[in-house]
């Protein structure tokens, strides 16, 4: 009997550890074997380039996750970093420099709320953050008429056709390639670098981690909780806005709910890291693989031709699948 139980908490810690790594190689496998052109470069290039997107926001997810918090907002932060941006250069002409580093601010802006929300007024962080989300969404319809905003688009009220264009430094943010690898890719990558030696290496993401395992213990080690929670928040808002910046770029228009899409996607790849090699809390190399994970079934549901509804449900198992495990592990 005692060499059965052994057995099944071998399965299971083996699984906890390997499993999404397991389940990408498995998908990639049978989708390679059953559709032709899955491991065509440029079908390879497209994952990777969708993924990014998805990484970044979940990135943002992530940070929030370490102090036990989870931030909903950002991908309405990221559809209203790209409105901005998009007006910036389409509507009021401005370079692409200010087109970057005010939507950048914009999400430090907004993240700073949402801790004064959480911190100072008390409110519980999905409540605050989900009602984050709706005002971004009703400001960034309500600031472009609920129109997309892109080139030589007829302006409202009659005024013409707009006279400025996005430029081609905005566009190759997330057009462009580098050594035949998107520049998202590469943006992905470092990001998820940076994330990782911050929350890893550093005593600052140590603290946050500290906090997300128990605040009362980190308040009476003296660390300032409520500062590296604020913290936490500003870092998950500028992520989510940076998001938003790579995604405008790639679309070419600033489009209000540009980033609502992809919120099951970054929930889920942010909670599928919590297992990956057995991490048990929210760290970014596991964000990238279920990103990842979440990439690969989605290319491969489209090509299989998957009708898109039925899709979530393909993701939201793989969500129950990488909740279960976490919190199973937490339990036992």
């Amino acid at each position: 009997m005692e060499k059965n139980n052994k057995a099944n908490l071998d399965l299971f810690g083996f699984l906890y550890k390997y499993g999404t790594i397991v389940v990408v190689v498995l998908a990639v496998f049978y989708f390679s074997v059953t559709l032709d052109n899955f491991m065509n470069f440029n079908n390879i290039t497209n994952v990777f380039r969708s993924v990014s997107i998805v990484a970044l926001i979940a990135l943002a997810i992530t940070v929030s996750l370490t102090i036990d918090g989870l931030d909903v907002s950002v991908t309405a932060t990221a559809g209203f970093a790209g409105v901005i941006a998009a007006k910036f250069m389409i509507i009021w002409g401005f370079g692409p420099v200010p087109a970057i580093i005010v939507p950048l601010l914009m999400g430090v802006l907004i993240g700073s709320i949402n801790a004064f929300l959480v911190i100072k007024i008390g409110i519980q962080d999905l409540l605050a953050t989900l009602s984050m989300m709706f005002v971004l969404t009703g400001i960034s319809i309500t600031f472009q008429d609920g129109s997309a905003i892109y080139n030589y688009m007829p302006l409202p009220n009659g005024g013409g056709i707009a006279e400025f264009t996005f430029s081609k430094e905005f566009l190759f943010i997330g057009q462009g390639v580098l050594f035949n690898i998107p520049v998202p890719v590469h943006i992905m990558i470092i990001v998820a670098i940076l994330v990782h030696i911050f929350l890893t290496y550093t005593k600052h993401g140590r603290y946050l981690y500290m906090i997300g395992g128990n605040s009362e213990a980190a308040k009476l080690s003296g660390i300032p909780i409520n500062r590296y929670r604020y913290f936490a928040y500003v870092l998950s808002g500028f992520l989510a806005a940076l998001a938003g910046i790579v995604l405008a770029s790639r679309l070419g228009s600033g489009e209000v709910d540009a980033g609502a899409p992809y919120l099951m996607d970054s929930i889920a790849a942010a909670f599928v890291g919590f297992s990956v090699l057995g991490a048990g809390k929210p760290n970014a190399y596991g964000t990238l693989l279920g990103a990842l994970l979440m990439g690969v079934l989605l290319n491969g549901l489209i090509m299989m031709d998957f009708p898109y509804y039925s899709q979530d449900i393909i993701k939201g198992f793989v969500l129950l699948l990488a909740l279960g495990l976490t919190y199973y592990k937490k339990k036992s």
